[in-house]
Order: C-alpha cells, then sequence, then structure tokens
C-alpha cells in the first residue's frame, strides 16, 4: 500500500492514557470476544452487558515511535475514507460527515458502553465513531489465519466507517427498529444482520476502488490481504474452527464466499447504488 501526505482523519488517540486493563475470562474469552466483535455493526446490547471487568490504574506510558507510526498510518486511513465518502455522497446529492476515529488500548469508554480490546474493531452509532485497539490484528493473524498488511488495517476500516455510511443514509435505524419490535424470528434477524454486514463490505470495496482511482494507493497483493481477511472472519470459517461443524441458520456476518463477493462487487463497480445487500429485507 502506498503512502499518501493526506492527515486529518479525524482521529483521537487515547493510547498511552493508561486505561483499565481487562481482566477475567483469559485467551479463551478474548478468542470468543474477537470473533463475536470483528468487523460488528451495533455490539451496544453487548458491551452494555458488561461482559469482563477492568482494572483501573494502569499506568500512563509515552507512545513508542512504531505507537506515532501507527497512529499517523490510521489518520491517513482516515482522511481517505473523508475524501473518498465525500466525492460519493456530492454525487448523490447529500452530505457527508465523517466519524471519530479512536484508538486505544485495553479498554476505553464508548457511547455504546465499554470498549474492550478483546472486542476488535467496532463503530459505535451512539456517538458515530469508529474504535480500534491495534493489537487486535495481531489476533487476527495468529488465530484467524490472515495475513494481515498495512491494507488489511485499511480494509477493516473502511468496513467499518461503511457501518457509519449505514447510520448516514438511515439503514442502521431502519434495521433498529426491526430489532426492536419484536415481530421478526431470531433466522430473520441474523439474515438481516448477514446483510448488514455485506452491505459494509461492499463499502470497503468501494472505498478501495474510488480511492485507488484518485490517489494510487494500491499495490500488487493488497485487494488480496482485504480478502484473505473477509474470508478469514466468514461465519463458516469462524464455526468450522469453534464449534467443527457449520450453522447457516445462525450466520449473523455471512459466509466466506459472501464476504468476497461483496467486497469485490464494491470494488470492481465503485457504484453505491449496487450495494442492495438486503433485496427486500427492509421494505
Amino acid at each position: 500500500m502506498k503512502w499518501t501526505n493526506d492527515r486529518g482523519g479525524n482521529v483521537e488517540d487515547r493510547r498511552g492514557l493508561g486505561g483499565g486493563a481487562v481482566v477475567g475470562g483469559g485467551l479463551g474469552t478474548l478468542i470468543i470476544a474477537a470473533i463475536i466483535f470483528f468487523l460488528g455493526g451495533d455490539p451496544s446490547s453487548v458491551l452494555s452487558s458488561g461482559a469482563g471487568s477492568s482494572s483501573a490504574g494502569t499506568e500512563q506510558r509515552e507512545l513508542t515511535a512504531e505507537d506515532k507510526k501507527v497512529g499517523e498510518m490510521v489518520d491517513m486511513m482516515g482522511k481517505w475514507n473523508i475524501i473518498t465518502w465525500d466525492q460519493v455522497f456530492k454525487e448523490n446529492g447529500m452530505t457527508y460527515t465523517p466519524p471519530k476515529i479512536i484508538l486505544f488500548e485495553n479498554t476505553t469508554q464508548s457511547g455504546c458502553g465499554t470498549a474492550q480490546s478483546a472486542m476488535g474493531p467496532f463503530y459505535c452509532p451512539a456517538d458515530q465513531s469508529v474504535y480500534m485497539d491495534m493489537r487486535f490484528f495481531n489476533e487476527l493473524q495468529q488465530r484467524f489465519g490472515a495475513q494481515v498488511t498495512e491494507f488489511t488495517v485499511a480494509y477493516v476500516l473502511a468496513h467499518e466507517v461503511g457501518h457509519h455510511v449505514q447510520t448516514l443514509l438511515g439503514t442502521t435505524q431502519k434495521v433498529d427498529q426491526l430489532r426492536r419490535s419484536g415481530r421478526y424470528s431470531e433466522a430473520d434477524m441474523n439474515r438481516v444482520s448477514v446483510a448488514t454486514e455485506l452491505q459494509a463490505d461492499f463499502y470497503a470495496g468501494l472505498w478501495a476502488k474510488r480511492t485507488d482511482a484518485d490517489r494510487h494507493i494500491l499495490e500488487p497483493g493488497d485487494i488480496q490481504s482485504a480478502i484473505e481477511a473477509a474470508e478469514a472472519v466468514g461465519d463458516d470459517n469462524i464455526q468450522k474452527r469453534s464449534q467443527g461443524y457449520v450453522n447457516q441458520e445462525s450466520f449473523t456476518h455471512g459466509s466466506s464466499a459472501q464476504r468476497k463477493e461483496w467486497f469485490m462487487k464494491g470494488y470492481n463497480t465503485g457504484d453505491i447504488r449496487q450495494g442492495d445487500t438486503f433485496n427486500q429485507l427492509l421494505k
């Protein structure tokens, strides 16, 4: 992935500020929580339940040169998202408002409750912010078999910004209304959840297409690294690893093949109008 001089991605860096350390649950809980929350849309119901606990008083630390470089990279990626989505919204007669991107470690407070590193990257619609503990990418590579590159991080961030786009377009609110109505079965809501996640993958692909056309950021292997990350966290792959069999009715994010399909559809078309993953589900 090629770097550019773009900065100003609306990033708030809370790393090194002494957030509480997560206790209770151990590595097994970390892996399970990462599976549940990775690339999730609205984790507020689980976040507010207080899964796990935290210990206050962790000493503050000074960010290393590597930490600062990572922060600079995320700031650049955030700016890329602002530039691209601002243009897409303008083309469709709308105004884009960017999310805040919050980097943290261990724990921090979000509009959806306590954010913990074990939860992986997520978007909180309550405060329209993306939360990322960068150490999650080590877990992605070591536990889920995805080769992590700089563009893997860009894809994950673009997916979470895709959830923000859904909030700006009213999709998030429609999904929440369906969930709160109580009129739909768990299987029905799982299908809606899959559609929500696949659309965020579509938006990530669209972002990659449009940003590369404008900023020429892609290098050989970048798109493949994004696909590998998407496939690694497909519901079927996760279920095979965790329980040894696949139950399609319990899918909430989509299969590996579906995630690849919709990311590539966004990348190949670059057209936001082609991203209706719901197919009448929200009608």
